[in-house]
């Protein structure tokens, strides 16, 4: 019986979440809210900040986008010199406005707001045990999950309440936790997803990437290392590590397509790593074309990289609407459908009678690249080659990356050639795994399990064809 291919919407994996701190600057949520702006990319469900005075804190979340969310002088009420933000695309838990972040609670010691990018993977089996234990949730986050376990220890101080819940805890996390008078910043052992410390103005910042620290005109310091913790206090910073060792694993997705490109992320340019792949991709896969054309945004460098190395002149044959919100965020496959119709089109002036390779950073379930393809034969374009600036994906993200599943990863399921006669291009290749990594300093430290199913840290509770943790799920079955 022949494989069927799949219909959903959109090839993109979806974003995860962006955090964003300042410590000890009198407008620190004014600066959370533009470094949350320059982090929009990185998940567009929902935003929300919240700021310490000392005794109180003050917040505001609301679904949307960061100008959505603060549009109507929400922000004028958020007041305090220590604030955290954070933007949301939702990994483990429904996207509802109660797992909005930052998540806020009370403990023994005061209020504290959490804001989490990434996915601990044995939340829901712990989470099973605390409510055994007659433990009441009031999200379906994994934030929660930690938030419950730092509630329990006996340590005095934030941080070794951190220390003990995170020893329970497996998978990816660059957090912001803070207290009434303290910030403290924490990175999985194994550095999947990024963090950074920055400063401005004497303040101490912490953000996902090096974008939201120029946008505030802060200075980028250093990253927080694999399984660092950052202590920030009135006393100043100091540093200290968690009693927990993994082999480093950062996400090379974040290179590839989820960091914004002036980013430095991993002690990379992502703009330069971009170049690099398209480099190799036209060494491994070149094409007889006029013309090479990138899919808007996110894959222009790589298609510039492509370019160089070819000689085949870049040109912009793909018009984007900017208004258009990215198509998997869209709740029905009704609106998915209609946005991707809309989302992109074809410039006749410019591919009319031409042979194009169309350079796109990744391929999910192929449906956008088909559309694409099809619209450039109607402009005018006489063949279209499609080049894939990354190797196939064929097993889901656990970490923090909400891709689709296994069954729906075209790759997984179906051959080159397959996948070739879907997207209706002439030809079509991928860079390899073994290339990608050449392109990075240290390809040892890096996480390539959605294009070869080598998990770096082990789950219990997931089967591979799921797409994430769900702890709205039925509990009986």
């Amino acid at each position: 019986m022949q494989r069927q291919l799949p219909t959903d919407s959109d090839d993109k994996p979806r974003d995860e979440c962006g955090v964003f701190g300042v410590y000890g600057h009198p407008d620190a949520p004014r600066l959370c809210y533009i470094g949350l702006y320059a982090l929009q990319h990185r998940g567009q469900e929902s935003a929300g900040i919240v700021a310490s005075q000392g005794s109180s804190f003050s917040q505001h979340r609301g679904m949307g986008l960061v100008d959505e969310v603060f549009s109507d002088g929400s922000l004028d009420r958020v007041v305090g010199p220590l604030a955290i933000g954070h933007n949301r695309y939702s990994t483990s838990g429904t996207s509802t406005l109660q797992n909005a972040q930052p998540f806020v609670a009370q403990y023994s010691r005061g209020p504290l707001a959490i804001a989490h990018n990434g996915n601990l993977v044995n939340a829901f089996h712990i989470r099973r045990q605390m409510e055994a234990q007659g433990q009441i949730f009031m999200t379906e986050s994994d934030t929660e999950v930690f938030a419950g376990l730092l509630g329990r220890s006996l340590h005095y101080h934030l941080e070794g309440r951190i220390i003990d819940a995170l020893k329970e805890l497996r998978g990816a996390y660059s957090m912001l936790c803070m207290g009434k008078n303290v910030l403290v910043a924490v990175r999985d052992p194994s550095g999947f997803r990024p963090l950074w410390i920055g400063e401005v103005d004497g303040a101490t910042m912490f953000a996902s990437e090096t974008c939201a620290i120029d946008a505030v005109n802060g200075t980028a310091i250093r990253e927080v290392e694999p399984g660092e913790m950052v202590i920030v206090t009135e006393s100043g910073m100091e540093s200290m590590f968690l009693p927990m060792e993994a082999q480093t694993s950062h996400c090379v997705f974040e290179l590839l397509y989820l960091a914004r490109t002036d980013s430095v992320i991993f002690g990379e340019s992502v703009a330069a790593r971009r170049l690099a792949f398209g480099r190799r991709l036209a060494q491994e896969a070149p094409a007889d074309a006029d013309i090479v054309v990138g899919m808007p945004e996110s894959a222009n460098v790589a298609a510039l990289g492509y370019s160089q190395e070819s000689g085949i002149p870049l040109q912009f044959g793909i018009a984007r609407n900017q208004y258009v919100g990215r198509t998997f965020i869209q709740p029905k496959q009704s609106d998915r459908d209609f946005k991707v119709g809309v989302k992109i089109n074809a410039i006749r002036a410019i591919l009319d009678g031409q042979r194009v390779v169309l350079v796109d950073d990744s391929l999910q379930r192929g449906t956008t690249l088909r559309s694409s393809v099809k619209k450039m034969r109607v402009a005018g374009a006489t063949a279209v080659h499609v080049r894939i600036a990354a190797p196939p994906t064929q097993w889901p993200c656990f970490y923090g990356v909400d891709t689709p599943t296994r069954q729906e990863l075209m790759a997984s399921n179906h051959g080159l050639e397959e996948i070739r006669k879907y997207i209706r291009a002439d030809s079509l290749g991928y860079l390899t795994t073994e290339s990608m990594l050449s392109c990075v300093s240290k390809p040892d430290d890096y996480c390539t399990a959605c294009f070869d199913g080598q998990y770096p840290v082990a789950f219990e509770e997931q089967n591979l064809n799921q797409l994430s943790i769900d702890f709205s799920r039925d509990r009986d079955r």
